[in-house]
């Protein structure tokens, strides 16, 4: 079998209300949907976050072509170490999700071809669904108990709220917030995205402590692992590594500084699955406990990583997932709306390869709104493209 054809299509899919993080916030996400066709007929569906842009994404994979068009969708690992060296991919982190995409579709291929769901191919269930967070949307302190209420009702144990505001008051009241609306029993986590000095994060997460926090995430700049580790040593709740440890060589890097009690792993920053199942064993060497990180992700990329996550011990978190934001998606029936998710968690697809479909309808359609209203999706607001903005806010 030889791979033929790389066919993209990005797709911008609507929020049901904004994503809000420190710098900016955006109405949907955008993706980037790849189909890898074969002399065999099997196609395999992969999916490439916009990062950093859909020009970059859609640039690297055209890129790609003349290392992996004519090339043998089985043979994964030779594949990708072609496109990293001799390609010389692997000296630029931008070109990671368009990679991880070129990857996912190859597994996909296989597992088609071998009638067997991924997750048989990454060592068997080891768990028959994945635990996601809800992704409670930053706004108002009312705005955000509602959102937490809804998190409890559709059955969801672990809330996601970005901090790291100009103003650490507002955090401070929207966290309290998110725990008169999720509950006593609800795990609660904060994202500051780097937004925080060494000296404000421990002020601020000590403030939060209250609050009964499950882990605060990347409070300091995750270029900066003494920060990261002066920081934990002086706070009492776990800290999770996220920009810092967005590949194996960072992780490896924040396990030897001490800095991190939890590392984030994502296969789209990282080139691909194979690469998020390394991640894992690095951190299980390092008796750590992996969290799925995700850059904004349908069902094609959420259906890829609940594979593996199912098949590997120590993701023993809430995982990030963007199911309870999106509006809708481009799968057939996976990923899009809190409501299909059970009790928090994504069932393993049954089917062989990533076991979804793509729904043509749906591609249709927001392949249409991609190219009308790309501008809309953007993490961008007036507010935050006039200020003047720096590492850290505080």
């Amino acid at each position: 079998m030889r791979i033929t054809k790389l066919h993209a299509t990005p797709v911008a899919v609507p929020f049901r209300v904004d994503e809000v993080w420190a710098f900016g916030r955006r109405r949907g996400l955008i993706s980037v949907l790849l189909e890898v066709e074969t002399d065999e007929g099997i196609v395999g569906i992969g999916e490439a976050a916009a990062y950093p842009s859909v020009d970059v994404v859609l640039a690297v994979l055209r890129g790609l072509e003349p290392l992996v068009i004519g090339e043998d969708p089985f043979a994964i690992e030779r594949l990708v170490r072609r496109i990293d060296l001799v390609g010389t991919w692997h000296h630029v982190r931008a070109s990671s999700p368009a990679i991880a995409a070129v990857e996912m579709a190859c597994w996909d291929i296989v597992g088609k071809a071998c009638g067997q769901p991924l997750v048989n191919l990454f060592g068997g269930r080891f768990r028959d669904d994945v635990e996601c967070f809800y992704y409670v949307a930053a706004g108002t302190p009312d705005a955000v108990a509602t959102e937490a209420a809804s998190a409890t009702k559709h059955g969801f144990t672990t809330c996601y709220l970005k901090v790291g505001s100009d103003d650490p008051r507002n955090d401070i009241a929207r966290v309290e917030a998110l725990r008169d609306g999720a509950g006593p029993d609800a795990k609660l986590r904060v994202d500051a995205n780097e937004a925080w000095s060494p000296g404000e994060a421990v002020r601020i997460i000590r403030e939060l402590q209250r609050f009964h926090l499950e882990l605060v995430e990347q409070p300091v700049s995750g270029r900066a692992l003494p920060e990261m580790a002066y920081v934990r040593e002086r706070i009492d709740v776990p800290l999770l590594a996220n920009e810092a440890s967005w590949t194996r060589h960072d992780q490896l890097a924040v396990i030897r500084a001490g800095a991190a009690d939890v590392l984030s792993a994502d296969n789209q920053m990282d080139g691909g699955l194979l690469n998020l199942k390394r991640s894992a064993g690095i951190a299980e060497a390092a008796g750590l406990t992996v969290v799925k990180h995700s850059l904004g992700e349908l069902g094609v990329a959420l259906a890829a990583a609940v594979h593996v996550i199912a098949a590997t011990p120590n993701f023993r978190y809430a995982n990030q997932a963007y199911g309870s934001l999106l509006a809708d998606d481009v799968t057939d029936g996976f990923g899009g709306g809190a409501e299909l998710y059970v009790d928090g968690r994504v069932p393993v697809p049954d089917g062989p390869g990533l076991g979804i479909r793509l729904d043509p309808d749906r591609v249709n359609r927001y392949s249409e709104l991609y190219r009308t209203d790309s501008g809309a999706f953007a993490f961008s607001d007036p507010a935050a493209l006039s200020a003047a903005h720096a590492l850290p806010k505080l």
